[in-house]
């Protein structure tokens, strides 16, 4: 059974991979659904807060079964979560979990759109939610939308009736949907979208509703169900040869960051949707009763029904060429419809239908992954006719003629025809990076300028080829995206956007910078070539009161090549905070973007432009012991970070975790977040820890989240302790010193009240209720209205050493140079060392 788990497992992530990176290529089973859903004339909109709130089964069945245009509204890019697979947090983490959205639509056929709001972190009501979000722009984001994208039917995911019930995005991502559904069709709200679209009138809004917001399923059992709309979502396809369920855990499971990969089920199961607005349906099982799907519901489109529902339902499996013809007939009639929504909508599927049915590939690819404004790409064509149709091909433009190429030649059956053009990029290209992090927006809002751009997934593609066909005398022109195609000796085939990039961009080895007495440091700078032969000048720019050594020349033979330089940073005499920013030169203009490139196999590789900047931090911080061992959790960068302050710290593997002797090197170990969650083997290995403790060791264990545990553990601690829910999301809440004479306020760094200013996001999560009288509370805080919590931190003597539970978020603070953060960590450490 495990064996057939784990192939399964894989045949499912390699399917993804394939599909994430590489050009569709369509059998014909996947030809008759895609046929299927060019015959259904109706749209859906799923709204939620966040990357992986979406529900992947009913996103599925509507796409799969129903045959409805389904689109996916995240009204955030998930950047305030955590990160099970990497380091990335905050914006690049947003950018992560983007891609992953992308590729769970590319997985279970929805699409997906997003609003300017930023994930800033969980809050528990809707009110605190819209006074960080600008709520008038999301909610002018939610209204085009709906504008954009004409659903006939909205699917909230929560519940807009219950405030402070759950994450505040949550429920504020349901009010303003309920709010939109009315403002989207008034001409007088967000009158400046209607240069680009229309007012709409969505027929009917739902809450998708389930036993869960019901408490139990006795209580959803007994509930009054004459409101509820019940689709059976475990429906088998034979044509893709799975259950809709199978296809919605593989959709689920590309949240790989968030550690929600999951296996397929079979079977039957039923989902709800509420009734919320507008006409509510007869037919207690469709959504869509009432609503006219089909292409009469386009003037002119009855004619074209005609036609591709005969095709639907006689469709050749075998040779699905010989509907050549009849495609051909309804894509002319097509483009005579006078609604330039479905027109343009529907001729792009056609088109995907035509290509697919004729066996005609084509592809726009270059052998470099990047290239500067103002230079010069090859870019290398292929059409190959694999069908007995006539067709030709007549010409292949880049970019709406930024270079052309007339070519007139025949494909013939299955002879491959190649081409190559050679695209100069105008001196003003813009760069191909996340277009929502090219500004510099607010906590609570992305800044987006341009209105087309609003609500998009991703940056549109840099360049793209045109290839002007003639299929049986019917001209066609299709557009391909030109991606960097090159091969790997241990990945073989591989696709990558290709990406117009800076010149030069520049990034500092560490983005916060420590300084724990007033000697100098060596600050190291890498400048990346986007061009062969480049050469130019940097400079740092310092707060003032610091001293950076002088500009230095560079040079970089060739592109993609970095190079390293050290400067030599003084810092203040007093404790202060501050930026260090580059002045490139090069080529006659300044560059100041660092680039990072985020570059997983369950997505594509992502190029991101950041302001080029390193915080510095000068603090006055003392510590006790030198050498720490750490334990690797979900993924952080708290290692880094105490390394900045002078530790020597090791990652521990748990396989080399033998005895508690092997552990008695070390002045403490810390646990990274989430490490009781992730770490199946910590339960071989929980009685050598705490023997390290009793035998005089310090261990800090930072937060994991409840009940999720790897393992059965009996504990995670010395002593009864019990992980809740409890967390304080104001990152400025009052912080109250509970026991103010306890040796981790005091030694041996004095913490005071200043030294929680400037935390970010939160002060913490998942804060123990309930432990031992072993167990001393440190600190005290709540959010406003709520009741103190006092598990934030907690510390207990064991044997001769201290075992130490915390919940404060040191994975954000120490990352982003909070000092009191680090003070009061290097005093959780230094328990049980130098005098007490």
């Amino acid at each position: 059974m495990q064996l057939y788990k784990l192939l399964f497992c894989c045949l499912v992530l390699s399917t993804i991979t394939l599909k994430a990176q590489q050009p569709k290529k369509l059998s014909s089973s996947e030809i008759h659904n895609e046929i299927q859903k060019l015959n259904f004339l109706g749209n859906v909109l799923f709204v939620a807060a966040h990357p992986d709130d979406e529900n992947t089964r009913l996103i599925s069945y509507l796409a799969n079964e129903v045959k409805a245009h389904t689109t996916y509204l995240s009204i955030t890019r998930g950047d305030g979560g955590q990160n099970l697979i990497g380091t990335e947090f905050k914006e690049l983490l947003g950018v992560l979990r983007t891609q992953e959205l992308l590729a769970a639509r590319n997985v279970d056929g929805g699409y997906q759109r997003f609003t300017r709001a930023v994930d800033f972190g969980f809050s528990k009501h809707p009110d605190e939610t819209f006074d960080i979000w600008n709520k008038e722009e999301v909610l002018g984001d939610v209204v085009w939308t709906i504008r954009k994208l004409r659903p006939d039917v909205i699917i909230n995911r929560f519940d807009h009736r219950t405030p402070g019930s759950t994450h505040g995005h949550h429920t504020g991502s349901a009010m303003l949907s309920v709010e939109a559904f009315d403002l989207a069709k008034d001409e007088t709200k967000y009158p400046e979208q209607l240069r680009y679209t229309q007012p709409w009138t969505p027929k009917r809004l739902f809450f998708n509703t389930s036993w869960w917001f019901y408490g139990s399923r006795e209580k959803f059992e007994e509930a009054d169900k004459s409101n509820l709309i019940g689709m059976d979502i475990g429906v088998f396809y034979p044509e893709l040869g799975l259950s809709n369920n199978e296809i919605a855990a593989a959709s689920r499971s590309q949240h790989l960051c968030q550690g929600f990969g999951q296996m397929g089920s079979r079977g039957s199961e039923t989902e709800y949707v509420e009734f919320l607005k507008g006409s509510k349906p007869k037919n207690n099982n469709d959504i869509f009763e009432g609503i006219n799907t089909t292409w009469t519901r386009v003037k002119g489109g009855k004619a074209i029904g005609e036609i591709l529902n005969k095709i639907e339902a006689d469709f050749n499996f075998t040779n699905p060429s010989v509907h050549i013809p009849e495609l051909l007939q309804a894509y002319k009639l097509l483009q005579n419809v006078e609604d330039a929504f479905w027109r343009e909508r529907k001729l792009k599927e056609l088109e995907n239908v035509i290509l697919a049915c004729s066996g005609i590939y084509l592809e726009a690819g270059t052998q470099q992954g990047s290239a500067s404004p103002g230079s010069t790409v090859k870019v290398y064509l292929e059409a190959v006719n694999r069908s007995s149709i006539n067709a030709k091909l007549n010409a292949i433009s880049v970019n709406q003629n930024l270079a052309n190429l007339n070519t007139s030649v025949s494909l013939d059956n299955n002879q491959k025809k190649t081409f190559e053009i050679e695209v100069s990029l105008p001196n003003n290209s813009k760069y191909t990076a996340p277009y929502w992090l090219l500004s510099k927006g607010s906590l609570g809002m992305y800044k987006v300028n341009d209105q087309e751009l609003i609500g998009k997934p991703e940056t549109p593609t840099a360049l793209k080829a045109y290839f002007d066909l003639s299929i049986n005398g019917t001209d066609l022109t299709i557009e391909k995206p030109v991606v960097y195609h090159f091969s790997k000796p241990d990945k073989g085939e591989q696709y990558e956007p290709f990406v117009v990039l800076p010149v030069a961009t520049a990034s500092f080895k560490d983005e916060v910078i420590l300084f724990a007495d007033k000697n100098p440091q060596e600050v190291t700078v890498f400048i990346k070539a986007g061009k062969d032969n480049l050469n130019g000048t940097i400079a740092l720019n310092a707060p003032k009161g610091w001293l950076v050594s002088a500009a230095q020349d560079f040079t970089i033979s060739q592109k993609g090549e970095a190079v390293s330089l050290q400067f030599t940073v003084t810092p203040t005499i007093n404790e202060s905070v501050g930026e260090l920013t580059p002045v490139l030169t090069a080529s006659g203009q300044t560059y100041n973007q660092s680039l990072t490139e985020i570059d997983y196999d369950h997505i594509p590789k992502q190029s991101v432009l950041l302001p080029a900047q390193s915080k510095v931090v000068r603090l006055d911080i003392k510590k006790e012991g030198e050498n720490i061992g750490y334990i690797v959790g979900a993924g952080d960068n708290v290692p880094q970070s105490l390394t900045q302050i002078g530790y020597n710290v090791n990652i521990l593997a748990l396989e080399n975790i033998e005895n508690a002797s092997d552990l008695a090197q070390f002045d403490g170990i810390v646990m990274g977040i989430r490490a009781y969650n992730v770490l199946n083997d910590l339960k071989f290995k929980q009685g050598i820890l705490l023997e390290y403790v009793a035998n005089g060791g310090t261990m800090i264990v930072q937060y994991n989240t409840a009940n999720r545990w790897a393992s059965q553990f009996e504990n995670i601690a010395p002593y009864p302790i019990t992980i809740s829910r409890d967390r304080v999301t104001d990152e400025n809440a009052a912080v109250r010193f509970l026991n103010p004479e306890h040796p981790v306020l005091n030694k041996p760094n004095k913490i005071l009240q200043a030294d929680f200013n400037n935390w970010i996001q939160e002060r913490g999560l998942y804060f123990p209720n309930e432990w031992s009288k072993e167990f001393t509370p440190i600190l005290g805080m709540n959010d406003t209205g709520e009741a103190l919590t006092q598990g934030s931190l907690l510390v207990a003597k064991y044997g001769k050493g201290y075992y130490v539970y915390t919940g404060l978020s040191f994975f954000r603070e120490l990352p982003a140079g909070v000092p009191g953060a680090y003070k009061l960590f290097a005093n959780m450490l230094s328990l049980g060392k130098g005098k007490e």
